[in-house]
């Protein structure tokens, strides 16, 4: 029960020691959290009171069944951005249409995570490499932030996944600018920018909406043109089921996949990121995460919330104000909904500047440009893979471009695994080490025996890769080759595909009058080649413990040889 319900870990052995860390914590996290959630609701193209909503159940199941004492689950900048590039072209954003189908890739998120949870998939997440990533996050951010320009500059704009549509649209417009508004979002980001620089507990969000509430209010400005928020719904979303019945449910099975993990792969890397400075106090188990977050999304698609994971910079203020437990989880809950219940018309005069400007600092953040700099100067290849993902996504839109980034990064691992590194190994001087001749000087090279190391399982996908690789300095040797010795040290697999193109480059060399040995295989891949009976094929010595015991049986077999031909 205690794995399952991590929570049975950390309650029974609660400290009084603690309740002062989670207490402060917990508090500042939710002050962060209400105008934090307001905002994101609205990247995600719904009313900011779903953002409220969202903050609530997520983190309170995630406190009963994650095994992260840190971690601050709710609503995110990147899940937003992939709520609204899935479901803006199903929807008008902001319809009642819009806000169900925004609630049900919740539950099919969460059902998703609690699946692979259960089956232990969390390795799944590795499929999604990190250049395509940066590409698509890059330019989502991009677009989504300057859809928020319309309320930064106070003109209505369409929404586009064209950001050069968008700023020509401003442009035209140019002349109907509410500079007004465009000052209160400066300030706002100046602040939002600027304010952790005096103390990193201070939310500079909340200290924006307070201060864009009371001047807007007091100063009448909603009068002269400045757009505010309104009426917040006041009281907590009711339990109702999501729509299950929507003609559009597989339209949303890609996004919801999409979601699932790379949710995850937020929430795993910000968990472990802190964990380090608790080893001692707990364990992170990354499956039992996939269940919490699953939970915490299926749970909260029943009260009204859309997808939802661990977030980097509330989980960072949890942990740097002592927050000890996941009670600090409960108490940034409990915060969010006395808000929901009695101070929701402190925010009807919240300036749309304000949430607009709240967004565009945290999307803007998600651009990284030190990643692409670092890859241009060392691997070419995955600097390639980003610049595709951020085009295709720039281009075409958020929606393709989450599957162009998903496709190539199935792709990298495809081709790499396809054409994987290989070696030729030369003795090494006073040693019976071998190495890479590529990379060593003064190597022994025997002219009559080829040391070929192939780094990665034999499968079909590399058969023929392997075959034409050790085929070719074969040849290169010529007639003067009399064994070959395959260095096994990075196959732990060889499947039935390569087994038999195996046995038949063995069966051609013995045509030729070369041997084939094996050396550095490992235990379940010496296993298979016995169960497939290869003694049969290169006789009962094939496998040896190194490459230097190949050679020197090879040497005693030639020497054998010939003893017995004198006698």
């Amino acid at each position: 029960m205690k794995k399952f319900l991590p929570i049975l870990n950390w309650l029974p052995n609660y400290r009084k020691e603690y309740l002062s860390g989670d207490l402060s914590a917990g508090l500042t996290v939710g002050v962060m959290l209400i105008p934090q959630g307001m905002a994101y609701a609205m990247i995600a193209g719904l009313p900011p009171v779903y953002g409220l909503y969202a903050a609530i159940f997520p983190q309170l199941i995630y406190a009963i069944f994650g095994t992260s004492r840190q971690l601050a689950v709710g609503p995110v900048a990147m899940d937003s951005l992939l709520v609204a590039a899935g479901i803006s072209v199903i929807a008008t954003a902001g319809s009642e249409n819009y806000i169900a189908l925004a609630i049900l890739l919740a539950l099919m998120m969460g059902v998703i995570q609690l699946a692979l949870g259960f089956f232990r998939m969390g390795f799944l997440v590795n499929f999604l490499s990190k250049p395509v990533i940066n590409g698509f996050t890059s330019a989502a951010a991009l677009i989504i932030g300057l859809n928020q320009l319309k309320h930064l500059i106070g003109v209505d704009l369409e929404r586009n996944n064209n950001i050069f549509i968008i700023l020509y649209q401003a442009i035209e417009q140019f002349a109907s600018i509410h500079w007004l508004t465009v000052a209160i979002g400066v300030v706002a980001i100046i602040i939002l920018k600027n304010v952790k620089k005096i103390h990193k507990a201070i939310p500079g969000a909340l200290v924006a909406v307070i201060l864009g509430v009371v001047v807007v209010k007091y100063l009448s400005l909603y009068t002269i043109g400045v757009k505010i928020v309104g009426e917040v719904p006041k009281g907590l979303p009711p339990f109702a089921l999501p729509m299950l019945n929507t003609p559009h449910f597989n339209e949303l099975i890609p996004i919801a996949f999409t979601l699932a993990l790379i949710a995850f792969m937020e929430a795993i890397s910000v968990a472990k990121a802190i964990q380090v400075n608790h080893k001692d106090e707990y364990k992170l188990d990354s499956n039992q995460e996939l269940i919490g977050l699953g939970m915490g999304n299926i749970v909260g698609s029943f009260f009204s919330a859309f997808p939802t994971t661990g977030g980097f910079s509330r989980s960072a203020v949890n942990e740097q104000l002592g927050g000890r437990t996941n009670l600090a989880s409960i108490i940034s809950a409990s915060l969010v909904i006395l808000t929901l219940l009695f101070l929701t018309p402190l925010f009807y005069f919240l300036p749309n500047s304000i949430l607009a400007a709240i967004i565009m600092v945290a999307v803007f953040g998600l651009i990284d440009t030190k990643f692409p700099a670092l890859l241009w100067k060392t691997k070419k290849e995955d600097f390639l893979m980003l610049v595709i993902s951020f085009g295709v996504t720039l281009g075409l839109g958020i929606k393709e471009g989450i599957g162009a980034s998903v496709a190539m990064s199935l792709l990298a691992i495809i081709y790499r695994s396809t054409k994987p590194h290989f070696a030729i190994l030369g003795k090494m001087p006073s040693s019976k080490e071998f190495r890479n001749i590529k990379r060593f000087d003064n190597l022994k090279v025997y002219d009559n025996i080829l040391v070929f190391r192939y780094d990665a399982d034999l499968y079909f996908a590399n058969t023929s890769h392997f075959i034409e690789s050790i085929t070719k300095e074969i040849d290169a040797k010529g007639d003067q080759l009399e064994l070959v010795v395959l260095h096994g040290g990075s196959i732990s697999h060889i499947d039935s595909t390569a087994y038999q193109a195996l046995q038949e480059l063995i069966e051609s060399l013995n045509k030729q009058g070369v041997e084939l040995y094996f050396s550095y295989i490992k235990g379940p891949t010496r296993d298979f080649l016995n169960r497939m009976e290869l003694s049969q094929v290169v006789g009962e010595a094939y496998c040896y413990l190194d490459v230097s015991e190949a050679i020197e049986a090879y040497i005693l077999k030639q020497k054998e040889k010939t003893t017995g031909k004198i006698s």
